[in-house]
């Protein structure tokens, strides 16, 4: 009869956010992922597998709906819902006419165009590792909120409401700690040479 309690703020276990390739050490690939690391500034390749599963979720969901008929009710309620959140992403361009084909054509890489970190770099930061410990620094805000995750992927929408947040001394707010110290030296500096 005795069977184990759940606790009441336990973590639920979900699925897998992503999957090792099948042959560990196959050179095309391995050189292939580096450079898209090295591109986008990504942490380790898991970051590039979690993008990889995503994309491979997506891709069997629209090759399932396209078995089905045409007019089918499922076929076109779930394939607009999967076409018009691509589009929200920016994954899918708006402009183009909208078919589930489509979803079998985007590449790792069009989600990863879409990511913070990469998105940043557009707003004058140096280079995309720059911007990387610039979002974990809390420096970067999209609209009104500061986004501390470099992963997090941005709407079409609020792409053009990227920018230093608020409170960060590179976005016009309060000097940073070391430049507040450099100006406490230049000023004893200058009180010493006005006391000679």
């Amino acid at each position: 009869m005795g069977g184990t309690k759940k606790k009441p703020n336990q973590p639920k276990n979900f699925g897998k956010t992503s999957r090792t390739p099948r042959r560990p050490f196959e050179k095309d690939r391995l050189d292939a992922e580096l450079k898209i690391i090295g591109e986008y500034g990504l942490k380790n390749k898991r970051e590039l597998w979690r993008v990889q599963l995503t994309l491979a979720r997506i891709r069997s969901a629209a090759r399932k709906l396209l078995t089905l008929q045409q007019d089918d009710p499922r076929r076109i309620f779930e394939g607009s819902a999967l076409l018009r959140r691509l589009t929200r992403l920016g994954v899918l361009s708006a402009d183009k006419e909208q078919r589930l084909e489509f979803c079998l054509s985007i590449k790792a890489e069009d989600f990863l165009n879409r990511r913070l970190q990469t998105l940043v770099k557009e707003i004058g930061v140096e280079s995309v590792h720059r911007a990387r410990v610039l979002i974990y620094q809390r420096h970067i805000r999209v609209g009104s909120q500061v986004v501390t995750s470099p992963s997090f992927l941005v709407r079409e929408k609020s792409k053009s409401f990227i920018n230093f947040s608020d409170g960060s001394s590179l976005g016009g707010g309060p000097p940073g700690r070391i430049k507040r110290r450099n100006i406490k030296r230049k000023q004893k500096a200058k009180e010493e040479k006005q006391e000679e």
